[in-house]
């Protein structure tokens, strides 16, 4: 026991770190960070983060706190650590303790990770005792928010808990020198899950590589839910999975081996790279390389793949004994929810897949694959889901306790406290009821296990929307948010702007003050309120919804005197006598809709069976460059407006004048951004606003985003996009939540 004289020459401090720090590896890092420099005390988890007592000689304990600062775990992110002095004890060892129980929005759990490095390691190697082993994981990689049910994140609040540690796993998690100590999903052969194949064990890995190249369809239960996988290579069994999932168009996301075997399907730069091989391992699209042997029917009319790496042990393994690449769609029907139950899989697949291979490792919470893109060397997000969240946003202020419900397609939802927002993962189309529940029990259980008691809940202007429904039957005060104001302010949030800003929102479909439907936009906007500034001339949708999945419609609208591709003399006439009475023919400012009409007036696409189809048909088919602009005009009246009608009569001119399809979409997508910019500038002159925002699901579209922004900044604007949330609806609840948190700060 030090003497008296020891103790009063020593110093401790009380700490509390929070922000990404449970399920990281942190309280070992701690642990190795106070013994190499000779403290003592303690580190624990808690329901707000970690708590640690540290006592030393002064410099030693200086030392410490710059390490915990500087030297975190790559997967760690600190939000805040508070520091309080203590009277020393004169304890004579540092330990980990038992979790305290506790419950805070504060604690934060990473989300699911890719195998690093040395796990894959440990699976290639014969003399390894975890050789093969499709459950291997450390600190550093595995499962995390897809297996965690309660906080402080302990074992025993995991789907883990049913498999109790051998002695060898035991002995890791407990020593301190290795990087399993304190792994909560640890496990191995003689302890952990094991695999089956339609109910049989054994190699199940080499049995079922044998069926996919077989051409069979197979049910792989993975980190966050199933896939449907069968060979990328083999045209038949491609088109067998879109028959059985009644996926007629849309893009599959293939896995590779590796970024070797990626390289040889597609294009792959180092920023592309870089994002393919990051821990969240999203599905990048990546331009295809000609004369790769994927399947036609993978992708079809789209010049992109979706690709991504073996993010479990389990892909890892399988892809290596399969020998080539594999498509990996999520284990749904079109638009439905993501299988993620075993019973749930069996009976919604059922029909779809010829085997299942499983796994007895219950998943908690189903996430689907996220999938991202580069442009300008940064990263836009198209669907945020596994590798992202629950990671936190930062909020460029304190904001009150609020529930955003997002809108009805690709729906997210957002809870807000403090200073953070927890955008949850992509959820799907509520339009479909099976999602609509999995949106329900998503919601409660974020509320549950974050402790969020939402003082507010928030919606979109939409009536008909059932996330507008869903808020309207909670017994909370509710604030609506117009669409386009939303999108603008999720991009001002991301980037911590105060406003006002210059909002360029662009997309398919949203709810306007005037009950109209907006989607061409230019705002000028803060958090608490907008003015609409500009938009595209109206123009009408013979039909409604008919006019989204037969874009023809959409061209016949803005030119219907002409010959519109795709449509049938009786079809046009009909859409015809629409436009002339007015009946069923909503008007529109879209953005979205003007493109869709352009790839059918181009004849590149005039039947739409996914969502964005001609418009990503448009963008693959334009050539890299546009050699001229078309001419346009900018009407100031109330609004500054700029009509389509020319710009779509000047594309069918040339396309009868012989131009190619391709020339004329590139002018087209340069058109868009010359008089995008040109209306930017004439608002920047009546306004003095120089930033400028850039918000909603064109602007996924990655060539028309290049031309704005290099206009833009060329003219001295200073120009933001998302990269942090995506810039279609996955990114409303961000914005819905920013606004009412102003607004209510402001009451």
């Amino acid at each position: 026991m030090p003497h008296a004289s020891d103790i009063a020459q020593t110093v401790r401090q009380h700490l509390r770190v929070t922000g990404t720090v449970q399920g990281v590896g942190f309280r070992p890092f701690i642990y190795q960070l106070a013994v190499r420099h000779h403290l003592v005390g303690w580190v624990c988890n808690t329901g707000d983060g970690v708590l640690i007592e540290a006592e030393g000689a002064a410099a030693d304990l200086a030392r410490f706190l710059d390490g915990i600062h500087n030297e975190a775990p790559p997967l760690a992110r600190l939000d805040e650590v508070e520091s309080a002095s203590l009277p020393p004890l004169g304890e004579t060892t540092f330990a980990i303790r038992h979790s305290e129980e506790g419950h805070s929005a504060r604690a934060i759990i990473p989300p699911d990770v890719a195998t690093c490095p040395d796990c894959l390691a440990d699976i290639r190697d014969p003399a390894n005792r975890r050789y093969r082993y499709p459950f291997t994981n450390c600190t550093n990689c595995g499962p995390r928010f897809t297996i965690i049910e309660g906080v402080p994140y302990d074992r025993p609040r995991t789907t883990m808990r049913a498999f109790a540690m051998c002695p060898d796993c035991r002995a890791e998690y407990e020593d301190p020198a290795d990087r399993r100590f304190h792994a909560q999903p640890n496990a191995c052969p003689v302890c952990g899950p094991h695999l089956e194949l339609d109910g049989e064990d054994g190699d199940v890995i080499l049995r079922a590589a044998e069926l996919l190249r077989a051409g069979k369809v197979l049910a792989v239960k993975g980190l966050g839910g199933y896939h449907l996988a069968c060979d990328a290579r083999n045209d038949a069994a491609v088109a067998t999975l879109r028959a059985r999932k009644g996926r007629a168009g849309k893009p599959f996301a293939i896995m590779c081996r590796d970024l070797e075997e990626a390289r040889q399907i597609c294009e792959v730069d180092a920023a592309s790279a870089r994002l393919i091989l990051s821990p969240a391992h999203p599905i990048v699209l990546l331009p295809i390389r000609p004369g790769n042997d994927i399947a036609p029917a993978v992708a079809p009319a789209i010049a992109t793949l979706g690709l991504m790496l073996p993010y479990t042990p389990l892909h890892e393994l399988l892809l290596a004994e399969c020998g080539g690449p594999l498509v990996m769609t999520s284990g749904n029907l079109s638009d439905e929810p993501l299988a993620f139950s075993d019973d749930d899989a069996r009976a919604r697949l059922g029909h779809i897949a010829d085997h299942f291979l499983t796994h007895n490792r219950p998943i908690h919470l189903g996430c689907d694959d996220s999938i991202a893109r580069t442009a300008h060397g940064g990263i836009v997000i198209l669907r945020r889901a596994r590798g992202y969240v629950p990671e936190p946003i930062a909020l460029p202020w304190e904001a009150p306790s609020i529930f955003a419900c997002g809108g009805d397609l690709k729906s997210a939802f957002c809870l807000t406290k403090g200073h953070t927002a927890l955008l949850s993962q992509h959820l799907g189309d509520l339009e479909h009821a099976a999602t609509l529940e999995h949106y329900r029990r998503v919601t409660d259980h974020f509320r549950e296990f974050f402790d969020v008691q939402p003082a507010a809940v928030v919606h979109d202007l939409h009536p008909d929307y059932h996330s507008t429904r869903y808020a309207l039957s909670l017994d909370l005060p509710h604030v609506a948010v117009q669409h386009h104001h939303a999108h603008i302010a999720a991009c001002m949030a991301e980037h911590h702007l105060a406003g006002p800003v210059i909002g360029v929102a662009f997309d398919g479909t949203g709810y306007g003050l005037d009950g109209t439907i907006w989607g061409g936009e230019f705002l000028i906007a803060d958090y608490v309120d907008f003015r609409r500034a500009g938009r595209l001339v109206p123009f009408p949708l013979p039909g409604g919804e008919a006019a989204i999945k037969r874009p023809g419609r959409i061209a016949l609208g803005l030119l219907p005197e002409v010959s519109i591709p795709g449509l049938t003399d009786a079809e046009a006439a009909i859409a015809r006598a629409q436009i002339a009475r007015g009946l069923n023919t909503p008007l529109t400012s879209s953005m979205g809709r003007l493109f869709d009409a352009a790839s059918a007036l181009l004849g590149i696409c005039t039947e739409v069976t996914y969502e964005g189809q001609a418009a990503m048909e448009l963008e693959t088919a334009a050539s890299p460059e546009a050699d001229h602009i078309y001419p346009y005009q900018i009407a100031r009246g109330e609004l500054l407006e700029v009509g389509a009608r020319p710009l779509l009569a000047a594309l069918l001119s040339d396309l009868h004048a012989g131009e190619l399809p391709g020339i004329l979409a590139a002018r087209f997508h340069a058109t868009i951004a010359a008089f995008t910019a040109d209306v930017c500038e004439r608002i920047r002159r009546d306004t003095g606003l120089n930033t400028v925002a850039l918000s909603g699901g064109v602007f996924q579209n990655v060539l028309l985003l290049g031309m704005l922004w290099e206009r833009l900044s060329s003219a001295g604007f200073e120009v933001v996009s998302h990269h942090a949330v995506p810039p279609n609806d996955g990114g409303l609840a961000l914005g819905q939540a920013a606004v009412a948190a102003r607004r209510l700060q402001c009451v």
